[in-house]
């Protein structure tokens, strides 16, 4: 069997990536929610999902022993961040503040307040959004441009390298809300909440040989 290891450091909604994650899978793929480093090492595939304050994810990832597994990781498997885990492959983040783990260099910025004044938007920002391409990419295989997504966040991310963008939303403000390098995709997005685009994301990666 093909393990793909859903990263458990106590914080994120696990269960809910796990079951849509099993939804789409292979037959030889097996889905393994671990708080063990040896699972993650011997998994082929690892999605970092993460939920709550920047400050409070990095410090529970640190102290749950996970940190270097998912460095390890991050070097050759296909790795995939879900929402705080898009967030915290940056260097630094505004909400703490707190380092993040360094794998894309950048930042993580909270969202303008003015916003809920000059544009009458709320933040956090909590809905549905249009996502807009920026990178041909074999996770968007089969999803259209301008698809749409379910996001849950006041914060977001600020890649230094434009490159590093594959996909971007307006609210009031144009931001990031997907990085992809080499064998890294995340996105600020939940997939797992996203419908029929969200599993066509999820089912794309799992078959992902970057």
């Amino acid at each position: 069997m093909s393990l793909v290891a859903v990263v458990d450091y106590g914080m994120g909604n696990l269960r809910s990536v796990a079951q849509a994650l099993k939804h789409v899978k292979l037959d030889n793929q097996e889905i393994c929610i671990t708080a063990d480093p040896s699972v993650i090492d011997q998994a082929e595939r690892v999605v970092l999902p993460g939920q709550g304050a920047m400050p409070d994810c990095m410090k529970a990832l640190r102290e749950s022993g996970l940190m270097d597994a998912v460095y390890r990781a991050a070097e050759k498997k296909p790795l995939f961040g879900v929402c705080v885990g898009e967030q915290m492959m940056m260097q630094f983040s505004a909400e703490g503040p707190a380092d993040c783990l360094g794998l894309f260099p950048g930042e993580v910025v909270k969202f303008d307040p003015r916003l809920t004044i000059e544009c009458g938007l709320k933040v956090p920002h909590m809905g549905w959004n249009r996502v807009n391409q920026r990178m041909e990419h074999p996770l968007w295989d089969g999803i259209e441009n301008g698809a749409w997504f379910y996001f849950v966040h006041s914060y977001h991310v600020n890649p230094v390298n434009p490159n590093h963008v594959a996909g971007e939303t307006d609210y009031g403000v144009r931001f990031t809300c997907a990085i992809a390098r080499d064998n890294i995709f995340a996105t600020q997005f939940h997939p797992e909440k996203s419908a029929d685009d969200g599993l066509k994301l999820y089912s794309n990666f799992l078959r992902w040989n970057p």
